[in-house]
């Protein structure tokens, strides 16, 4: 294997399936870290700014179907080997725009009114939950809460364009609006779905070929639903970072941290500006630093959209199957002297979701400072060591995947 800026991994790691800690290296992410933009590669881009690439949607035709085509190869080649970030000016132009964000606005504030008011508990990703505003699957609650301003918001022809140059077609949106108050504190720096939201042990549990494959799987965006001037906090990114390959390893280490608090850029960005950036590109919503409190707050819509085919061919309900193999299962475990042999473990990876996505976050929020709510596997182990019978299994199991269902918003 050879590292993308060229440089080798010790020769006792270069070979192995697996990035090791070994793996890691400070130099090589600076020297890819390095690179500066080439203008000639982007010509229909208006301007670079910072090393990012910033596209104007009012002189450009997204139905120009002699156009769009090197705008999609643009686009790709920003995500994959370029800076990994772009800014797509005008996407919702508030001259043409401006009755569906303000509607989208109202829709939104009524949401987190109702949601305010509400004992459930939020949870979010970076932030301990209420310190700002999330709504989590903005995408739904948007549609229920005002259907004619979510048709002609997510009716915008940009939004496929975008997205087939990354995911190609049949693309899934997801979207979570968070809404950042004055004195909200930046995130650390980190890479996002689907790897990004594993703890450290767990992502060094998938080889290299999904390490790399986990970027292509996701396009990450944000729609600017309020003016966002730098003293906001809006996103700060390190370009190029996407092409460090065991960066799912490194983003939580120190040094990483540090280099990316030294060497981070932002742009600022208007009312309807779109954003898109690989998801293994080193990033971090920033401070708001706008006074006084109860001021400024900066809105975002955020988009996650998925590839189609991250998906198994045949659905699989685990329920059914614990409910008929739970008492085996025990006996098993039992057997074992109350360990979980090789031999259950695998059966346990084999029936259960491993993977606690896609989930319904209202009802299964992650925890203060976590990324993910836990997985059907995680369930099945601990009714092991717990000692469940089987009525007790097939309830919690149950209840996971009703959790995690798509329901109606209100």
């Amino acid at each position: 294997m050879t590292l993308t800026n060229g440089h080798h991994p010790p020769a006792s790691n270069r070979n192995r399936v697996f990035h090791t800690e070994a793996s890691v290296n400070l130099f090589d992410f600076k020297e890819i870290c390095s690179r500066t933009t080439d203008p000639a590669l982007y010509p229909n881009a208006t301007t670079i700014q910072r090393n990012i690439p910033v596209y104007d949607a009012r002189t450009l035709n997204p139905q120009d179907t002699t156009q769009t085509p090197t705008i999609q190869d643009e686009w790709y080649s920003i995500l994959s080997t370029g800076p990994g970030i772009f800014v797509l000016k005008g996407m919702y132009d508030p001259a043409t725009y401006s009755t569906t964000l303000e509607a989208t606005n109202t829709a939104f504030s009524q949401i987190i009114k109702r949601e305010r008011e509400s004992s459930s508990i939020r949870g979010d990703h970076f932030a301990a939950g209420g310190k700002n505003d999330r709504i989590w699957n903005s995408f739904s609650k948007h549609a229920f809460a005002d259907a004619a301003s979510f048709i002609d918001y997510y009716s915008n022809p940009w939004l496929p364009l975008v997205s087939e140059a990354w995911l190609g077609p049949a693309y899934r949106v997801t979207a979570q609006v968070n809404i950042v108050k004055p004195g909200g504190a930046a995130q650390e720096s980190h890479r996002d779905y689907h790897l990004g939201f594993q703890d450290l042990e767990s992502c060094a549990e998938f080889p290299k070929s999904i390490q790399l494959a986990s970027q292509y799987l996701t396009l990450q965006g944000a729609v600017a639903h309020s003016d966002m001037p730098l003293e906001s906090g809006p996103t700060r990114f390190l370009p190029f970072s996407q092409g460090y390959e065991p960066g799912y390893l490194a983003w939580r280490r120190k040094e990483f941290r540090e280099f990316f608090q030294s060497n981070y850029v932002a742009l600022p960005l208007e009312l309807g500006d779109g954003l898109f950036f690989n998801p293994a590109v080193f990033h971090a919503a920033g401070a708001n630093e706008t006074y006084p409190a109860g001021g400024f707050q900066r809105k975002a819509n955020l988009l996650q959209i998925g590839c189609a085919l991250g998906k198994t061919m045949e659905a699989v309900e685990a329920g059914p199957i614990v409910e008929r193999c739970w008492e085996g299962m025990v006996a098993r475990y039992k057997s074992a002297g109350g360990k979980l042999d090789v031999g259950l473990a695998a059966l346990v990876k084999a029936i259960g979701e491993g993977y606690p996505f896609p989930s319904n976050l209202d009802q299964r929020p992650p925890a203060p400072n976590g990324m993910a709510p836990g997985s059907e596997q995680e369930l099945l182990v601990r009714g092991l060591r717990e000692g469940w019978d089987k009525e007790r299994v097939v309830a919690e199991v149950k209840k996971l995947v009703s959790d995690s269902r798509a329901v109606a918003p209100w």
